[in-house]
């Protein structure tokens, strides 16, 4: 419904309303009441054709909403009967469907029951066929098993007089290497006993080397150890207090003979601070450059004595 409508409608009500009230309310001076409408002022002497036209227009548009109004539930009925119609052929579908699947159900068991029919007798045929293989297979494996012992005993004979030959052949085998061996033996054994005795006499000529060299070693080492006594006793400042008194000192030399190291072990202290003294003036002292006389000189322990 438009807004020119509504306009009208309410239009017709408010004059409706004014003619009720001047028809039962009698003023002293009743005056005509002013509608104003699209803008437009009715004159007075048309207000009452403005209403019977109006009043059609109303009627006519009330006609054409109850027509709309029957036409919205003719086609509401129409959809609710379409509704219907195919509730009515869903359940007819959903009846059929049911008994077509009961009906294939009873094919299926059908088919299930004469299925398992069969299966049992094929069951049944294989079980017979079975049992056949199973004899056939049992006569076989009992030939064969015949046959392998008649072929395991022949190969148990031969085996048996391979092995006798072999034997025989490693036993002459043992014998002769048990025989070189033997012959082996003895000859190491005589290289043997000709090596040690040569060893022995190497060792006793290697001994008695030794104790030359052990002896002249022995003799520079005392020859050295004289000589640095000596230098120690020309740097030595003696005193009568010193007498009859000593003082052991250690003494380390580089291989020069240089002085690495001296301290005193021991002694008077007058005796062992003159030593140590002396030791420090020396500076250097005699070594050989024999190296074994060396190693028994480069850290050696002496008892200094004053010599009055």
């Amino acid at each position: 419904m438009n807004s020119s409508i509504i306009k009208s409608i309410l239009l017709h009500l408010g004059l409706g309303g004014f003619l009720w009230a001047t028809a039962n309310i009698h003023d002293p001076a009743p005056k005509v009441m002013e509608v104003t409408l699209n803008s437009a002022i009715p004159e007075p002497d048309n207000a009452v054709s403005a209403v019977t036209v109006d009043q059609k227009q109303v009627e006519q548009k009330i006609a054409e909403l109850q027509k709309k109004e029957a036409a919205k539930k003719r086609a509401e009925d129409k959809r609710i009967r379409d509704l219907e119609r195919r509730a009515a052929n869903a359940r007819k579908q959903r009846e059929a469907e049911a008994r077509n699947i009961k009906k294939l159900e009873q094919q299926r068991k059908a088919k299930e029951k004469e299925k398992a029919q069969a299966e049992a007798e094929a069951k049944k045929a294989r079980e017979i066929e079975q049992k056949e293989r199973a004899k056939a297979k049992q006569a076989e494996k009992q030939k064969q098993e015949a046959e392998n012992a008649a072929k395991a005993a022949a190969d148990k004979r031969k085996a048996e007089e391979e092995a006798l030959k072999k034997a025989e052949a490693e036993r002459k085998k043992r014998e002769a290497e048990a025989k070189e061996r033997a012959k082996e033996a003895e000859r190491k054994r005589q290289q043997a006993l000709q090596e040690q005795m040569l060893q022995e006499q190497l060792a006793k000529e290697q001994a008695a080397r030794n104790k030359i060299r052990q002896q002249q070693v022995v003799s520079e080492v005392d020859k050295y150890r004289a000589l640095i006594m000596a230098r120690i006793q020309q740097n030595l400042l003696i005193d009568e207090k010193m007498k009859n008194q000593q003082c052991r000192v250690n003494i380390r030399l580089g291989f020069n003979g240089l002085v690495t190291q001296v301290k005193s072990l021991g002694g008077d202290k007058l005796v062992c601070e003159a030593a140590l003294r002396a030791v420090r003036m020396a500076d250097t002292l005699p070594v050989s450059k024999d190296k074994d006389v060396f190693e028994k000189l480069k850290n050696i322990n002496l008892t200094i004595k004053p010599e009055f």
